[in-house]
């Protein structure tokens, strides 16, 4: 640890670990005044935040998980915090000299990138207990969607492996079905149980007795075929059945407490007066996206992706092509939410024409031009539900903003 020159530090550096971070504490003229090593325990990261005083800005690199406890500390502190994305500290260490990678430089590079780069920052305020529950439970919901996504594709590949005829006869997304395999496992185990035993199940099951017959006729089929069934056939069907049942009512839970949680709130109802935009979308948006970072849609738009990016050099050099990165969770929410659109036989079409600067914006325009233009407007709806800042009108039977994500004509690009 190298001894305080005295002066007042400005900005407080934080490359954060695991088991320790490293710290490297600048004045306003970019002079180092200390460099540190803590352990990642309370009293060690209060020690440092003392030394550094409660004007000083701390800026980590990751703001969750291993960067939690710092970030709890420092506003416990009194001190202003930032977060610099670990992509943009990973570019901004190549505009210093040398090319070692130590936890120490990367202190360094935070805190002089903080100095020099302040718009590279996300500032970060201590969030209210509610908005902290309900970010976990939007995570948790997310981690137990792909669980179930994952075990019934396990379910599927294990079927179509015994029989393909079964595998397309069951339908994972069903309830009655999971509890069905559950109980019984695969063709072999249903045909062990008999009719009778089957059909008790399915009852208990509230399946629907023609659709309970077909399975069950196809569950015959399946163990009378003189296929070499495994042993560990039904043991696993039934196991993944039991796995797609328990996070079934996972999700279920989760969608409860995440209504509860966001119901009043206004952040969360104005934006589901948007066409396409539904609880998922909105819930993943009111968690993960802080509005104010934002100066208009069009960026909301390049951040989730959706919007195509621009290279432009001189004259030589005018392209426009499909953006690959964003955030590919919200990119996803609001293609499907556009998408869910496409089946309302232009229910949604005159909204979108009627007044729409965006479709104005874009006449007179090449296609591809026209269609850049149009989807950098995908994130208005949702900037102005966030916002609150949305003029309503009456739009096929509710109140909703009046000019949101525009529909586009033409060729998808």
């Amino acid at each position: 640890m190298v001894e305080a020159s005295g002066a007042a530090v400005a900005y407080l550096g934080i490359d954060v670990g695991k088991l320790s971070h490293s710290a490297c504490a600048i004045d306003a003229g970019g002079e180092v005044v200390f460099r540190a090593d803590l352990e990642n325990r309370p009293d060690d990261i209060d020690r440092l935040l003392e030394r550094a005083g409660a004007s000083a800005l701390v800026v980590v690199d990751q703001r969750r998980n291993i960067g939690a406890l710092v970030l709890a500390r420092a506003f416990a502190h009194g001190n202003p915090c930032a977060y610099l994305p670990g992509y943009a500290e990973k570019q901004a260490r190549g505009m210093f000299p040398g090319v070692a990678k130590t936890d120490a430089i990367d202190a360094e590079v935070i805190a002089r990138t903080a100095r020099g780069l302040p718009g590279a920052l996300r500032p970060l305020a201590e969030k209210p207990e509610d908005t902290a529950s309900l970010r976990i439970l939007s995570s948790q919901r997310e981690f137990a969607a792909a669980a179930r996504t994952r075990a019934k594709n396990r379910l599927r590949a294990t079927l179509l492996e015994a029989d393909p005829a079964l595998e397309r006869a069951v339908d994972p997304s069903r309830p009655w079905q999971v509890a069905l395999l559950a109980e019984f496992g695969s063709a072999a185990g249903c045909s062990a149980a008999g009719w009778s035993g089957f059909s008790a199940a399915a009852e208990r099951a509230e399946a629907p007795a023609d659709g309970a017959r077909r399975l069950w006729e196809s569950m015959a089929a399946s163990a009378r075929s003189g296929r070499r069934v495994p042993a560990g056939e039904d043991v696993a069907v039934r196991m993944l059945a039991r796995d797609i049942a328990a996070l079934d009512a996972d999700v279920a839970e989760l969608d409860g407490l995440i209504a509860d949680a966001l119901a009043g709130n206004e952040l969360y109802e104005c934006p589901l007066t948007v066409p396409g935009i539904g609880p998922k979308t909105v819930a993943a948006l009111v968690t993960s996206v802080d509005i104010s970072m934002f100066r208009g849609h069009d960026e909301l738009a390049s951040y989730c992706g959706v919007a195509p990016a621009g290279s432009r050099s001189g004259t030589s050099v005018r392209s426009t092509s499909p953006q690959r990165g964003g955030n590919k969770q919200l990119k996803n929410l609001l293609i499907f939410s556009c998408n869910s659109l496409v089946s309302t036989q232009n229910r949604f079409g005159r909204y979108y024409d009627e007044g729409d600067e965006a479709q104005q914006g874009a006449e007179g325009r090449g296609e591809k031009e026209a269609q850049g233009h149009l989807r950098r407007h995908a994130g208005r709806g949702p900037v102005l539900g966030l916002n609150g800042r949305a003029t309503t009108r009456r739009a096929a039977g509710r109140t909703a903003p009046r000019c949101i994500m525009p529909k586009i004509r033409g060729k998808s690009g």
